[in-house]
């Protein structure tokens, strides 16, 4: 794990090695959107991961969909972060917010308006999603207007410059996992006919829009972006053209010079080798199913830059220092992953320190 070890750079962040905490819903906001009361020691309690990527934090109103997720648009929202990003930097670590518009996947009775949800096309995503009265079959959106997109543009705009003011050191476009601007890419849920779908180059053009905005209010040293290829969350199917639409949207954000690009990695071997010939700057692969004999692999390979991890840094707010000790790991509690009022399954994983002192 040699490699694993050694400095990097992102943007213009100096980091002490090439692991990062990856971005994971917690629901643990505030109604109004603003971070929880405990979302500041959460942070900081794993901040020698060095890359902190915050939870899906939504850019708008519209851009909400699960119950207590947190936003980023809003006075209080900025003050809340603040308080999450000072206390990061405090412990020695940075902290990008990831910029997350769920679009269809979403419920009215999830959202401050509650308004039909936004799409590309009006389509179901034939799944369920947890709301107050439990589980609810997801409504069909309303499809954006060619006005409406660039409204959500601005948007994320916005979004990006309050992140900034609230302290982070970047924000990460959330591309993946079945949500907005995975939405676009998706063959079966973006039926348009305007310069928005169809070809290749129409269902990138959105991720593309949203990338040039941010980048000219915040900078490409500030700005990741995170893609999922093949990756089929809420009902999106790419079909044949699907590592056509990925080679070309990221030879596109390839020159905006970003800090950097972030994969989901489920399997394409072959497309994930074509993205990094494709590109130079630094690249994070999150690899599904990946062993922890395994962790240090694609730094190894020279596939990746960086390891974001997920799981293992949730329940293990000490990881670094285990990983580098050989240091048995805490086991996630799952039925605490998303929700819940109080430290249990959020910040109440011990640490090596906490486990040494208790056998003492």
């Amino acid at each position: 794990m040699d490699k694993l070890w050694s400095k990097t750079k992102i943007g213009n962040l100096e980091l002490p090695h090439r692991l990062a905490m990856a971005p994971m819903t917690r629901s643990r906001a505030q109604e109004d959107g603003t971070p929880g009361e405990l979302s500041s020691l959460y942070y900081a309690q794993r901040a020698s991961l060095g890359l902190i990527i915050s939870e899906g934090t939504q850019p708008s109103d519209d851009g909400q969909g699960y119950l207590w997720s947190p936003g980023i648009y809003t006075e209080k929202h900025i003050e809340g972060w603040k308080k999450v990003t000072d206390a990061v930097h405090g412990a020695g670590g940075f902290m990008y917010i990831q910029l997350m518009h769920v679009g269809r996947m979403s419920h009215p009775d999830n959202t401050p308006h509650h308004r039909q949800a936004v799409a590309p096309s009006a389509i179901a995503p034939g799944v369920e999603m947890f709301t107050a009265k439990g589980m609810q079959e997801i409504p069909v959106p309303r499809e954006l207007s060619e006005e409406d997109i660039q409204t959500t543009i601005a948007d994320y705009r916005k979004a990006a410059s309050a992140a900034i003011e609230a302290g982070a050191d970047g924000v990460e476009i959330h591309g993946a996992n079945g949500y907005l601007i995975h939405q676009f890419i998706g063959e079966n849920s973006n039926k348009r006919t305007d310069k928005y779908g169809g070809s290749i180059e129409n269902r990138a053009r959105f991720a593309i829009e949203i990338t040039k905005a941010i980048v000219e209010e915040i900078g490409a040293e500030r700005t990741g972006f995170r893609i999922s290829p093949g990756v089929p969350l809420g009902g999106i199917e790419e079909g044949e053209q699907g590592p056509e639409v990925y080679l070309h949207l990221v030879k596109e954000l390839a020159q905006f010079n970003l800090a950097y690009l972030h994969v989901m990695h489920v399997g394409n071997e072959t497309l994930l080798q074509e993205i990094r010939s494709i590109w130079s700057n630094p690249l994070l692969v999150n690899r599904a199913g990946r062993s922890l004999e395994d962790i240090s692999i694609d730094i190894d390979n020279g596939v990746a830059d960086m390891v974001p991890v997920g799981v293992w840094s949730l329940a293990n707010p000490d990881l670094v220092e285990r990983l580098k000790k050989r240091f048995s790991l805490n086991e996630a509690d799952r039925t605490t992953f998303f929700g819940g009022n109080g430290s249990v399954g959020y910040t109440d994983y011990p640490t090596m320190k906490d486990l040494k002192s208790q056998e003492g």
